[in-house]
């Protein structure tokens, strides 16, 4: 009985501290955002109230396993005082800015004590919410804030206290509550509200069935329509994990039904929906953060990704493409899993609130009022059918869902400010630069590749933002540094962090794509690695050749660059697949792949050599006589390893 009513009243408090949650990010959306020192503790407070709210629910519900006796006692008291040690620690900022600012730094000794209960309380609730990575990363750098200075050049550094490091991470506006922070605070939540608004009330729906019908009939339909939904979902939930939960459940079963293997259809899914953090004009948490690192508009950011996002999803067809025609996946004949257009057309004034968010954008105003309007828009439109109308209920369950939403970009943007306090304080950033640059020789393209490959190593197992965070401080500068320009440096880090979504052995995608498939998560990465090859080509593309970013050139320039880079992309995709118009042989992939590379170049010469040798291999490959069916069937071997259709034994 007692559980029943301490049940009853954690899910108050949750929806109480939603809605308090997202009215605050509403309010300031329309009215102005208080000072920093308000506006994030306040957020930051929430978020961790909802951590632990939850964190207790569960511990109430009886369909989940818990400890029981002392440990369960144990467990629910430790709750309590993370939760109590965070809110205090919060409290005191939210409470004491003004007089926290005007000491400029200086910290007392209460305050260290409550810095380091506050990281204690972020770490564990960050650990609840998205897993051990960012909570290790963090760590790791206080310890080496802390005992840096035992470390050798040039690594080390003059040492700090652990005053100094409470100060850095705890005060002020460049640790815990620092950029990041206040990113998620206003940016960030506005968006994931409009987006959960946007699901609750049937808009992601019509975009999935949009993305239906304009593939379903075709080749390895339900494939390509799991790319296009996963980009028009990008949209609206901007995060990988999200878009493989909201497009996935519809996309891998037609994908298993028109003959993908489980692991294959999870694959595509998990590509399709990271690429979706790049699709304006709402994109991913990182973007903001991007914004505000770059000291650029958010306008200029969502121009600048527009085309390298089409070019994303314009390779990652094609790839699914030669993959269908290679295995032969028949046409869906099911009409039951293709929607009608008229269907689409009927509930399209659903989609209403995405024009208002880009028209607002393109006329100067800022993120957060046109979040406000398009969430208006979005409100009134539900009333035109009773079947979307916003109810006090479906609107409570809104709050909830978007503030649930919050919780790890929250969090992650928290823990990412322990990180660039540290590096901020050390100098350790400007050593990492000169690090990569040295490594590199002052050679750009090995300069991309390590920078890519630190970039997917200390992005594994973290979301995309933090992430992005902890590259663009690290890594960025030594591209800078090379010439890069400071978007395109940027967008190349943002670029391959994200792609550490779906990369082996931590692939965050891929792990809740195989929750859907009911395959090998491992495996599902693997597959996701290779079908996504030819998209880790496409940053190299724009720092090559930036017009495709828009930025001070033609406009015949950027279409030339943008059909170049398309036309590169669908040569990595034949390469690596190993089809065009039937099955390839060894050289003609090798030649298709230094086709490829040669597209990257942005000299007009090398384009037009590339042109030659792209329409030479055209005419050869299709002037060939194909395999017999069986040859091809014995040739190739799909990327799992095996063919791709079902057979009885997995079923």
């Amino acid at each position: 009985m007692a559980e029943a009513v301490w049940s009853k009243s954690l899910r108050s408090v949750i929806a109480a501290a939603s809605v308090v949650l997202i009215g605050l990010t509403l309010y300031t959306a329309y009215f102005g955002v208080f000072p920093d020192g308000i506006q994030r503790s306040a957020h930051l407070l929430l978020v961790l109230v909802l951590v632990y709210a939850y964190a207790l629910q569960a511990t109430f519900d009886p369909e989940r396993e818990t400890h029981h006796g002392m440990r369960l006692t144990a467990k629910r008291a430790w709750i309590g005082v993370a939760l109590i040690g965070g809110v205090v620690a919060t409290g005191h900022q939210f409470l004491n800015f003004e007089a926290i600012n005007n000491r400029y730094g200086s910290i007392t000794q209460f305050e260290i004590v409550l810095g380091v209960v506050l990281v204690i309380a972020l770490f564990d609730a960050a650990r609840r919410s998205i897993g051990w990575p960012i909570v290790l990363l963090a760590s790791v750098f206080i310890l080496y804030g802390l005992f840096g200075a035992y470390l050798p050049d040039p690594l080390g550094h003059r040492g700090y206290s652990l005053k100094r490091v409470a100060s850095q991470v705890y005060l002020g506006g460049g640790g815990i509550f620092g950029t990041p922070l206040g990113v998620s605070a206003t940016f960030v939540t506005a968006v994931v509200v409009l987006g959960a608004l946007l699901e609750k009330t049937g808009a992601g729906k019509v975009l999935m069935d949009f993305a239906t019908a304009l593939t379903g009939r075709m080749r390895g339909g339900p494939a390509k329509a799991a790319v296009v939904g996963s980009s028009l979902m990008g949209m609206i939930s901007g995060t990988a994990v999200a878009n493989v939960l909201t497009t996935g459940p519809i996309s891998i079963p037609l994908m298993r039904k028109s003959g993908y293997r489980k692991e294959v259809a999870g694959a595509i899914e998990a590509v399709a929906s990271t690429g979706g953090q790049l699709m304006p004009p709402v994109m991913g948490a990182a973007a903001f953060i991007m914004a505000e690192f770059t000291n650029t508009s958010y306008l200029t950011i969502a121009k600048a990704a527009f085309l390298p996002a089409v070019i994303f999803y314009a390779v990652l067809l094609a790839m699914v493409h030669f993959e269908a025609v290679k295995r032969e996946i028949p046409i869906l004949r099911d009409g039951e899993s293709v929607t009608d257009w008229a269907s689409i057309l009927k509930r399209s004034y659903l989609l209403l609130p995405l024009p208002v968010f880009v028209s607002m954008l393109l006329n100067g105003y800022s993120i957060m009022l046109s979040s406000f309007w398009a969430i208006a828009a979005s409100s009134l439109v539900s009333y035109f059918n009773r079947s979307s109308a916003l109810t006090p209920g479906r609107i409570l369950d809104t709050c909830v869902t978007a503030a649930r939403a919050v919780i790890p970009v929250a969090l992650a943007c928290a823990a990412a400010g322990v990180i660039i306090g540290i590096i901020t304080l050390t100098g350790i950033g400007l050593k990492f630069s000169t690090l990569v640059v040295m490594l590199s020789g002052g050679s750009l393209p090995l300069a991309l590749v390590l920078t890519m490959l630190t970039c997917l190593i200390l992005g594994m197992g973290l979301p995309t933002a933090a992430a992005y965070i902890l590259v663009a401080t690290l890594v960025a500068p030594a591209l800078v540094n090379l010439g890069v320009s400071l978007l395109a440096a940027h967008l190349f880090v943002l670029y391959s962090a994200m792609l550490s979504s779906i990369t082996p052995p931590v692939a965050l995608a891929a792990y809740a794509a195989a929750s859907i498939a009911k395959g090998n998560p491992l495996t599902i990465a693997v597959l996701a690695c290779q079908f996504g090859m030819a998209a880790f080509a496409v940053p190299y593309f724009f720092v090559y050749d930036p017009a495709i970013l828009g930025q001070d050139v033609t406009g015949l320039a950027i279409v030339v660059s943008f059909v170049t880079a398309i036309a590169g992309g669908i040569c990595a995709s034949a390469a690596m697949i190993g089809y065009f118009s039937h099955r390839l042989s060894v050289i003609q992939r090798m030649l298709f792949a230094a086709t490829a590379i040669l597209f990257m170049n942005s000299d007009w010469r090398v384009d037009t050599a590339a042109a030659v040798l792209l329409a030479a291999l055209v005419y050869w490959t299709t002037r060939q006589t194909p395999l017999s069916a069986d040859h091809e069937h014995q040739a190739g071997a799909n990327p799992a390893g095996s063919n791709n259709r079902e057979t009885t034994s997995e079923n």
